[in-house]
């Protein structure tokens, strides 16, 4: 979820309509650029092979650090999951803010970041799966103040060598680096041998590169952005595929129908075929006017994610990426702009996941509340 709005923080401050314009503005061309071929592609699509190796269909809430940290809540989010089809819960536990666990590394531990922690995660865990909920572990990778004020030589540069900004002052490090990569992927095992069935890497990219802000500049880059994505994400599905975890990614929606690679590096048929699972953020908000052909994407959450997803499943198939829990959409569980959305509008999300042939998805509420969306979720005992 991202410094535009495709990433929302994990505070309901994050959800702007200034970060969104921002998004609009600078991804505006790909959409467009996409759009007709996304419709064409939904028109008819390839079947989607059975695969006995795929996970059941996951169907999932973004619970928060705060959430996550608080006994009560947790118990309230559990008692939903036991009622619902929910069996999935993504939780932050390395975010903006740091590390959301005690880390026994002390290289790792350096990096922690000053807002709190949970105490027994591995507990957290085993009351997740004893309740069938698959836990799911977020890592945000490479918006990190955190690391990079604890070390500098992490941090993307300016031309005059000092720390670059991004358009709220954040500084962010180089997902060039090999020290960066192996912060991340130690954080990775660390939560794998916690008991963590899968970690989900997010802000897999480069930050946006206005040209209101100074020039990025990437010490001791070798090859393109959608390199440095790539091969970081090979080398943390080697290292936890032989733990038994799934190693997943968060791209921006408009991966799916941008040809070529957006200008934070991400790339479709670069990242797909190296994760277990991709995940776009096919937030409906979050795409400009005319989208698709579609005049106010808000107002028809429908068209934009079907549109999206049919588009990642054409794209997965030719590349012969079959398997049926591959995509795994962001929906939006949130109120950006008009309509105010609630229950229709996830039902309307969630039948355009199943209508694209995929049958998983997570709904992302920055503030982690899910009491507005309840009613949108099936009962259990009509869980596929």
């Amino acid at each position: 979820m991202s410094g535009s709005s495709q990433e929302q923080l994990k505070s309901p401050v994050r959800v702007t309509f200034a970060a969104v314009a921002l998004v609009m503005t600078v991804f505006a061309l790909h959409a467009a650029r996409g759009a007709d071929e996304a419709a064409a592609q939904g028109a008819a699509q390839p079947a989607i092979a059975a695969d006995t190796g795929a996970l059941p269909a996951l169907r999932g809430l973004y619970l928060n650090r705060f959430a996550v940290q608080s006994g009560a809540r947790m118990r309230r989010l559990i008692a939903m999951a036991d009622s619902t089809e929910i069996n999935a819960f993504v939780l932050d536990m390395k975010d903006e803010f740091g590390l959301n666990y005690r880390s026994s590394n002390p290289k790792v531990q350096r990096n922690a970041g000053a807002h709190g922690a949970v105490r027994n995660v591995g507990a957290i865990v085993d009351t997740l799966k004893a309740h069938g909920i698959t836990p799911i572990a977020r890592v945000v990778a490479f918006k990190d103040p955190i690391a990079a004020s604890q070390n500098p030589e992490w941090t993307i540069r300016t031309e005059d060598s000092s720390a670059w900004r991004d358009k709220e002052s954040q500084v962010w490090v180089n997902a060039f680096h090999a020290d960066v990569w192996e912060h991340n992927l130690s954080v990775a095992e660390e939560l794998a041998k916690m008991g963590f069935v899968e970690i989900q890497f997010d802000y897999i990219r480069f930050p946006e590169p206005y040209a209101s802000l100074p020039k990025q500049v990437f010490p001791g880059a070798k090859g393109t952005k959608a390199d440095a994505l790539t091969t970081f994400l090979v080398r943390a599905r080697e290292r936890l595929a032989p733990l038994g975890v799934r190693s997943t990614a968060d791209v921006f929606g408009l991966a799916t129908t941008a040809r070529g690679t957006l200008e934070v590096g991400q790339n479709w048929e670069r990242l797909s075929p190296v994760v277990d699972v991709i995940l776009p953020m096919v937030y409906p908000s979050h795409y400009p006017r005319g989208a698709f052909g579609v005049p106010l994407p808000n107002a028809d959450p429908y068209a934009i994610v079907k549109t999206a997803v049919d588009t990642a499943r054409s794209r997965d198939v030719a590349m012969g990426l079959v398997r049926g829990d591959h995509v795994r959409a962001w929906l939006q569980a949130f109120t950006l702009g008009r309509p105010p959305y609630g229950v229709e509008e996830i039902k309307a999300q969630k039948r355009a996941v199943y209508d694209a042939g995929y049958g998983g998805w997570i709904l992302w509420n920055p503030a982690s509340n899910y009491d507005l969306f309840a009613a949108a979720l099936e009962p259990k005992a009509q869980r596929p």
